[in-house]
């Protein structure tokens, strides 16, 4: 007998991985958590039904989210992650040497048990010393902070259920304060192929680009999201993603990577037509 787990994507599309073992199942106070161990992509973790990381392709999401405000802001040294839970974020994080704290708010306690338990690849440094952890609702815990982190990144799930407050206007102006003068915050837009999901990051760009004076878009390719292409946002203060990136001091890390190169930072955000001409009709409305 075979066993499937699979997403609906729109309610006339749906993606199927086959898996070999159901890992853990638990409903959390907010959400329901499941862990497959699958042949293809290796462990899967989802939530609510929805597939949020797999073995084989959360390098590319982690990386993307992570390297790219890293490798244009020379001076990140406190950072706020929102979310993130699996620990992805984290783990590529305490790999600069520079960054000294990484405080992360994770509203669902049951998922970084799970994640430690079942995806130790991404949870191997939550327990690193610079990383502090706090369990509850990130629009609460700073919105009285003000200028206090170099980079926020918020890797939160998609703009319904719990994570909704998190694509507000007045959640981004909150990350805004609690950024220093030159601070950057990147955050996952979600794909902009569905129509559902296209409004939803239009929605998201638009209140980013109200908000902070420089704001883009740029793009990955991740098989297991939704048709397999997503795209993230870099807000700034005063750092712009492409003019500013310093591609000699990054390759003098000597980081290994497996989807991030300063090439590719380039090219992300050079965006195909129909996305261009998404974000330029809310712009337009600003």
């Amino acid at each position: 007998m075979e066993f499937w787990f699979s997403e609906f994507h729109t309610p006339d599309v749906k993606h199927s991985i086959r898996f070999n073992e159901h890992l853990y199942s638990k409903q959390s106070a907010f959400q329901r958590i499941d862990i497959f161990d699958t042949p293809e992509f290796g462990r899967v973790l989802t939530l609510d039904g929805n597939v949020m990381l797999t073995e084989r392709d959360e390098f590319i999401y982690d990386e993307m989210i992570t390297h790219v405000p890293m490798a244009v802001h020379p001076g990140i040294k406190n950072v706020l992650v929102i979310g993130a839970g699996d620990g992805g974020v984290v783990r590529e994080l305490t790999r600069y040497d520079r960054v000294e704290r990484i405080d992360l708010i994770e509203m669902d306690p049951m998922v970084i048990e799970a994640c430690r338990a079942y995806l130790p690849g991404n949870a191997c440094r939550m327990d690193d010393r610079r990383v502090h952890i706090t369990f509850g609702n990130a629009l609460k815990e700073i919105r009285h902070c003000e200028n206090e982190y170099d980079l926020i990144i918020v890797d939160s799930t998609d703009p319904f259920g719990p994570s909704e407050g998190f694509f507000t206007k007045e959640f981004y102006g909150i990350c805004y304060n609690a950024l220093k003068e030159d601070g950057i915050m990147v955050n996952q837009q979600g794909s902009p192929f569905y129509a559902e999901d296209a409004k939803a990051m239009q929605r998201s760009h638009k209140r980013i680009a109200s908000t902070f004076p420089i704001s883009r878009v740029y793009q990955a390719h991740i098989p297991t999201y939704a048709a397999g292409y997503w795209t993230f946002g870099f807000a700034s203060k005063k750092y712009h993603p492409i003019d500013d990136l310093d591609t000699e001091s990054w390759l003098k890390l000597n980081l290994k990577t497996r989807y991030y190169t300063p090439h590719l930072h380039r090219g992300a955000f050079y965006l195909p037509a129909f996305v261009e001409e998404m974000l330029l009709e809310v712009e337009n409305e600003i």
